[in-house]
Formats: C-alpha cells, sequence, structure tokens
C-alpha cells in the first residue's frame, strides 16, 4: 500500500507542478463529478432527451450511490490522507475537508456508473447517423474524457489517490453495465417503498454492526472536523448518511412518481426539440433553487429527513410539474387568437 501512496504523491506532484493555473477548471470538473450533480444536472437532462435513459440514470444514481458507501465501509476504506516528504520521512495530512471515506473515489464511480445508460443511448444513435467507426466512437470518448478529467481533478486537489480513482471508474463501469440491463419497469409501488427502506435500515444495520464490532464507520468525519482550517468548510452533504438519504429519498421519490395520475398524464406527452430544451432549463432551474434551500448545520434527524424530503421531490419536478409547465406554455402559444 505504501508503494500505491508513494506512486500517488508522485503523480499529484507532476499534476500540481505541470498544470499549475488551471485550478478553476480542475475545480469546475470535480464539480460536475460530485454525485449531486448526477440527480439534480445529469438526471434532468437525460430525461428530457429520452425519459427512459433518465429513469435509468437516476436509478442506477441511486443504487450505485449506496453501493459505493459499502464498498467505502467494507472493501477498500482508507483513512483520506496525504503523505508528503519532509526531510525524507513522510509525514500525513488530511486531503480534504470532504468527510467521506477515499475509496474508490465516488466522483468516479458513481458518475461514471449513471452516465452508462446515456453513452449506451448515444452510442445507438451515432450508428444509426454514420457507419463512420471514427464517429461513431464519438459517444466512448466524450465519456471517457470526462472520467479521465474527473478522475484527475480528485487527484489535482488532493482528494484521492490515483488507485482510488482508477478504482471508481473501473467499478463505476461494472456497475453501470450489469444495472442498466436492470432497470425496473412498470413496477408495482411497493417495489420502490421496499428499495427505499432497505437503503435506509440497510446502511444503518452495516453502520451499527460495525461499532458493535468495535469499528468506527465515522471515523474520516473526526478526522475532517478536526484537521480542516476552517471547520466550515467539511460538507454536510459528504456525510455518509447524507448520501444515504439521498439514495433512499430519489427511490421513494422516483415511485410516488411513476405511480401518480399526474406523471399517467404528461407521459402521454411527445416533446421535441424547443420543449425538450425548455423542460431541460427549468427542470435545472427549479431543482438548483431547491437545492440552495439550506438546511439544519448540526447534524441531526431534522437534517436527514429534510434532506429525504428534499431528495424525493426531485423525481416529481423533473417527470411531472416541468412536464405540465412545458405543456401549458407550448398551448398558450399555439392557442389563436380570437378577435
Amino acid at each position: 500500500m505504501e508503494v500505491l501512496h508513494e506512486n500517488g504523491i508522485v503523480m499529484a506532484e507532476v499534476l500540481q507542478d505541470r498544470l499549475l493555473g488551471l485550478e478553476k477548471f480542475w475545480l469546475w470538473a470535480t464539480h460536475l463529478g460530485d454525485p449531486k450533480s448526477v440527480f439534480i444536472v445529469f438526471f434532468p437532462i437525460a430525461y428530457f432527451l429520452d425519459r427512459k435513459v433518465g429513469v435509468a440514470v437516476l436509478w442506477i444514481a441511486l443504487i450505485s450511490e449506496w453501493l459505493n458507501l459499502v464498498f467505502k465501509w467494507f472493501l477498500f476504506g482508507e483513512r483520506p490522507y496525504w503523505w508528503v516528504r519532509e526531510n525524507g520521512t513522510l509525514r500525513q495530512f488530511p486531503s480534504t475537508c470532504e468527510s467521506g471515506p477515499g475509496s474508490p473515489s465516488g466522483h468516479c464511480m458513481i458518475t461514471g456508473a449513471a452516465l452508462w445508460p446515456l453513452l449506451i443511448a448515444a452510442s445507438k444513435y451515432v450508428s444509426q447517423l454514420s457507419q463512420s467507426r471514427l464517429v461513431r466512437f464519438l459517444p466512448c470518448a466524450v465519456y471517457g474524457s470526462l472520467m479521465l478529467a474527473v478522475g484527475v481533478s480528485r487527484i489535482f486537489i488532493l482528494a484521492h489517490f490515483p488507485h482510488q480513482v482508477l478504482a471508481g471508474i473501473v467499478t463505476g463501469g461494472v456497475l453501470g453495465h450489469l444495472l442498466s440491463k436492470n432497470i425496473p419497469d412498470e413496477k408495482e409501488f411497493r417495489f420502490y417503498m421496499i428499495t427505499s427502506l432497505a437503503l435506509l435500515l440497510g446502511a444503518t444495520l452495516l453502520y451499527w454492526s460495525m461499532i458493535g464490532l468495535g469499528i468506527d464507520p465515522s471515523w474520516s468525519i473526526q478526522l475532517a472536523s478536526k484537521w480542516c482550517s476552517n471547520p466550515k468548510w467539511v460538507r454536510l452533504d459528504t456525510r455518509p448518511f447524507a448520501s444515504v438519504t439521498r439514495s433512499a429519498g430519489s427511490a421513494l421519490g422516483l415511485g410516488l412518481t411513476v405511480h401518480s395520475l399526474l406523471f399517467s398524464n404528461t407521459n402521454q406527452q411527445v416533446f421535441k426539440g424547443r420543449e425538450r430544451l425548455c423542460g431541460v432549463v427549468l427542470a435545472l432551474g427549479i431543482l438548483h433553487a431547491l437545492d440552495v434551500i439550506p438546511l439544519p448545520a448540526d447534524f441531526s434527524p431534522l437534517f436527514y429527513g429534510l434532506n429525504f424530503l428534499r431528495n424525493a421531490i426531485c423525481p416529481l419536478i423533473v417527470m411531472t410539474v416541468v412536464p405540465c409547465i412545458v405543456t401549458f406554455i407550448n398551448r398558450r402559444e399555439i392557442t389563436p387568437k380570437t378577435e
């Protein structure tokens, strides 16, 4: 393991030396690869491009986010330290003010898995347009470039070691391939309710089981709070159960949405280019406004409850509210004026 850390130090040093002056770009790339961006950015975009693909993106995101937490707890958990050389010795210091364990990289794993349906859909569409190998390879190139940028950004800002990034990319690709074949379709509401409860109770059971075994799954939270120069920089949404409530809330919200009368009506609407663009803009704007609403600063049940509720509302907004608004706007524009 020390060899991996040593090589990771060398790579990080090279990246920071060679890519000096591109800090804003790498911060943007790591923000784009944030798992939360899948729920409030990629999901609505995918949904208005193709509804089935959008549902697949959301479903894979919530499952892979839960699995990422489990992997970090049990399989690949490493303390979020970086090692620097001082007088020939290695000294540890915390990598970032993010409080989640470091391996595999959630940015790479969750985003890579969730975007897999988009890759498949884009590849099929491009294949119908052209027989050129170069053109047909374009979706893979875009996907690979995005994951590479996200991975490099995580190393550049000292959030992960290279092997953690690689583990995330590989795991995300495998999960995306497997889960994309098992997207729920026409499932009863209780399926989504049971899934939501399973995500919540499963994570809770694993957490307390580890506590009972003398293992503290929250060790990274104490370290981040202790070593981060400004405690306010410790991101609330990187805590393990914040991601659990996001996944569980999204699962329940998806079930409530697809079994609502409003969805039955809006799902029959066929949107063209202009309507799709309008839907994307509205959905992104509403979800962003919802996301910036502050939650309680402490990690009380109220924080997790509100986080659960906020993420349960997101599918409803994207899949019913926004399509209704777009349909209303479109009808008003095509209704002839009477004298």
